[in-house]
């Protein structure tokens, strides 16, 4: 199975097998004309085939007729920021985040900054597909490719939302694994500059990825150690392009990534109640979290596309995914782990209780997540007939995203990945036998 994605997260595969320099020369090309030129900021994470793409998208773009600024190794988010700064009219993200080394991708930003929404997306695929692309003649390429730096306006805009002068009178001690990705150089500045003693490993942008780039429990053993044995007072984990964020305590306890936007969400509504959107798959904790504070939950399907535009829609007052990613609107309405970072160090030194203590306050729910692995062409087939099964047993079912199904016990949730050639199954409940039961149940009717 070699796989390539392409959807409203843009487009990403394995580089040498579906994702080549000719789709990324043919999907930049497609995102000029769909732009009509203009100016193009471009970025990347540090995975070895982003100079090879970057370059194949830079000759697509020019080859369009846009100006390119290349804002070289830096967070998605980082440039997303840059847009309205440099007066751009989009953005293209080299990165495949979270994915394994192997995989790169190319993410879509328009002119405020946010991805394409799906309507877009499908205007862009249809440019491509078509290859009817802008074309400029040779004296209207432009021979320069200017060269920008984001992180210091980046660090800028975050100092004008968090309350700096609170963070620096605790003086924290923070460790960072920067997965030694485009954060690398972000985060710890970031951390610097508002006052905290910084343990920083793997942030060396010139390195490879010393494990998985999903900050999970499972990546996190070193971070773990060493939070304890520099007696921090929090650790952070980063994927490679600055928006998922992971969390161990001051124990040196790696968290769930679910732990994130719970956590996030508990401090902003302390702050201000009002309404946070998140997504279908995300843990039922955030409405029991919401209920104690007098917020309101609104759910998305699954993409952060979908978290931005009901951000702006309904003025809510964070976005986030149990993925680890958190949107903090006062700086833009795009996940940003950098933002996630001053949130929660804000919410620490306004309480003046350690990590663990807040993280004890949450709802302990147990969550279980299951990949089913399928050919591309078998993803929707498989999912229609487990709705098929669910009706069989006369179940209400939620369609918001794949299938979504209450039961007495807990929730079940299957859908079609928008990264990967999988089927995604998160199953929630209250207690640690009936969601393995859950599971159990999801997999009997999946292999059926």
């Amino acid at each position: 199975m070699k796989p390539l994605k392409i959807g409203i997260t843009g487009v990403r595969g394995i580089v040498g097998e579906t994702f080549t320099p000719e789709i990324a020369v043919g999907f930049a090309q497609a995102f000029g004309t769909y732009l009509d030129g203009g100016r193009i900021l471009i970025c990347r994470d540090t995975r070895a085939s982003g100079p090879m793409v970057r370059a194949a998208v830079i000759a697509g773009l020019l080859a369009a007729g846009c100006e390119v600024i290349d804002l070289g190794v830096s967070p998605t988010p980082s440039l997303q920021l840059a847009v309205t700064w440099l007066k751009a009219d989009g953005g293209i993200a080299v990165t495949a985040g979270h994915n394994p080394a192997q995989w790169n991708a190319l993410k879509f930003v328009r002119g405020d900054g946010l991805y394409l929404n799906p309507t877009q997306a499908e205007e862009l695929l249809d440019i491509f597909h078509q290859g009817e692309f802008a074309k400029a003649t040779w004296n209207h390429i432009k021979p320069d490719i200017e060269r920008q730096d984001p992180i210091e306006h980046h660090i800028k805009l975050l100092k004008n939302v968090f309350d700096v002068e609170a963070i620096k009178q605790h003086r924290l001690k923070v460790a960072v694994d920067c997965c030694n990705g485009a954060c690398s150089r972000l985060i710890p500045l970031w951390l610097k500059e508002i006052g905290c003693e910084v343990l920083a490993i793997n942030d060396d942008a010139s390195a490879s990825f010393p494990h998985a780039p999903e900050p999970k429990p499972e990546t996190m053993a070193q971070l773990s150690a060493v939070v304890r044995a520099g007696k921090a007072d929090i650790g952070f984990a980063h994927d490679a392009d600055g928006e998922r964020l992971g969390i161990v305590t001051e124990l040196g306890q790696p968290l769930s990534e679910e732990f994130t936007f719970a956590l996030a969400a508990r401090i902003r509504l302390e702050q201000n109640a009002g309404t946070v959107v998140t997504n279908v798959s995300t843990s039922s904790a955030i409405e029991q979290i919401a209920a104690i504070y007098g917020g309101t939950v609104v759910r998305t399907p699954v993409g952060q596309t979908y978290i931005s535009e009901s951000m702006i829609e309904l003025k809510g007052v964070l976005g986030g995914e149990g993925s680890g990613g958190v949107t903090v609107p006062e700086l833009h309405a795009t996940h940003d782990s950098a933002a996630t970072v001053g949130l929660i160090l804000e919410g620490m030194a306004r309480s003046g209780r350690p990590i663990s203590k807040l993280v004890q306050d949450l709802p302990q729910l147990t969550m279980l997540k299951y990949n089913l692995p399928v050919e591309p062409n078998r993803l929707y087939s498989v999912l229609q007939n487990f709705r098929v099964a669910v009706e069989r047993e006369q179940l209400t079912y939620d369609q918001t995203d794949g299938i979504r199904v209450v039961l007495p016990q807990g929730w079940i949730h299957v859908r079609a990945s928008n990264t990967e050639s999988m089927i995604r199954v998160i199953v929630e409940a209250e207690e640690t036998r009936s969601a393995h039961s859950l599971l159990d149940w999801v997999r009997d009717r999946l292999n059926k």
